[in-house]
């Protein structure tokens, strides 16, 4: 059974595996309340998983090492798998779904593992690696729902309270549950009035509609930016465990994890993955009730595709008004542009993309202009649009991307 001396242990066992991620005070995020990260996307595989499954592995016995281990994952447990095999010297077999970013896939393949792409999401990567497990004999290495992965993952509030000795609450993304759930249980067995919560999109909710109905439940589909945690089913240890121990599971859209992200490049210059950026999100968007609080929140990776980073930060920009696309219906004469350019630029706007295109209008010598702005925030786009109505031009539209 899980408890405090496994913990421990796994402290322990996992020292010359792992690094240990310093806690750090993050600005100008969520100034509600003082918040700090717990960078695991700073990890050295780019995530929290190699703690869990490090100490999984160090546990195994002879007979089991022999047979090789299997294991299913969105892309970071994979990581810590390959990794922690390659160091035993164990045969490690992945089992990926085939929508994980090409960074992951190439990462685990570099840590020594044998990669298996398996069409769908994480869930048919699992029943998949069951599959593999019972016709070749592999040693199978959960993601979340093992004790000794849980209390790997529980080193991480070891690290937390040593670092910070008066926190009031920590914040943490969850999936299947397996970090969540090891963090929970360690932090309350070491001081109690820590407050745990739990942290999921909206297009994964599995976790928190379990704990809202009391009973475990399985989603039809997901959907999500947040591929790490996006999970059908929790596993039965995880849900009982959190049911215990974590005080509130609140949501985040994947437009408030966009705008998390973005806000971690820029205040903090630190890279996230949507599942690690979902607990700052729900710290920035007020999810809990954290005003005045000293807050961890757990970044619990940082292996985002570089070309799905791109995306996110248009979409963190575009959700923050840092950036806006307006369509503009014009008489088509020589001038106009540049005296809409003209109106934008004395507001202190940037043009970063113009579209002409003629007909569809009202008026024969009608046409319409797209103009793609850079601005400060909402209430700046909003300046503008007046201006340019005030000064005659007929704004058709804000585009939304």
């Amino acid at each position: 059974m899980l408890s405090l001396d496994k913990v421990f242990d796994a402290q322990t066992v996992l020292k010359s595996i792992i690094r240990e991620t310093n806690v750090v005070r993050a600005y100008g995020i969520a100034p509600q309340c003082e918040l700090y990260l717990k960078p695991e996307n700073l990890q050295i595989t780019g995530s929290f998983k190699v703690r869990g499954s490090a100490y999984k592995i160090a546990l195994l016995s002879e007979e089991e090492k022999a047979r090789g281990v299997i294991a299913c994952s969105a892309g970071n447990h994979a990581q810590g798998v390959a990794l922690a095999a390659t160091k035993n010297g164990i045969k490690s077999l992945i089992c990926l779904p085939d929508s994980a970013p090409i960074s992951k896939v190439e990462a685990t393949k570099g840590f020594g593992a044998d990669v298996c792409l398996v069409e769908g999401c994480y869930d048919d990567a699992y029943n998949k690696a069951l599959e593999l497990k019972e016709r070749e004999g592999y040693t199978f290495v959960h993601p979340f729902d093992d004790e000794n992965v849980i209390a790997g993952q529980g080193t991480i509030a070891l690290e937390i309270l040593k670092d910070l000795d008066n926190i009031d609450a920590i914040v943490v993304p969850v999936g299947g549950g397996g970090l969540i759930s090891g963090i929970a249980y360690t932090a309350k067995q070491i001081r109690p009035s820590v407050k745990v919560y739990g942290v999921q999109v909206a297009g994964a909710p599995s976790m928190y509609n379990s704990i809202r109905d009391g009973e475990i439940e399985r989603l039809d589909s997901v959907s999500t930016i947040a591929d790490g945690i996006a999970v059908k089913q929790p596993g039965e240890n995880t849900y009982a465990i959190v049911k215990e121990y974590v005080d509130e599971i609140a949501l985040v859209t994947d437009d408030e994890v966009s705008s998390a992200i973005l806000a971690l490049i820029e205040k903090q210059k630190m890279i996230a993955e949507g599942a690690g950026a979902a607990a700052v999100a729900a710290v920035m968007f007020d999810k809990f009730d954290l005003k005045g609080k000293r807050v961890v929140a757990v970044v619990s990776g940082g292996n985002i595709d570089v070309t799905s980073l791109s995306r996110v930060i248009d979409r963190g920009l575009w959700n923050s008004g840092r950036s806006a696309v307006l369509l503009i219906e014009l008489i088509d004469k020589p001038g106009q542009l540049m005296e809409i350019s003209r109106i934008i630029a004395s507001l202190g706007g940037n043009v970063t993309g113009v579209h002409y295109e003629k007909g569809n209008t009202e008026s024969v010598t009608g046409c319409f202009l797209r103009i793609e702005l850079e601005t400060r925030d909402f209430e700046h786009v909003n300046e503008i649009k007046k201006r340019l109505r005030d000064e005659g031009f007929k704004i058709v539209k804000e585009i939304k991307k």
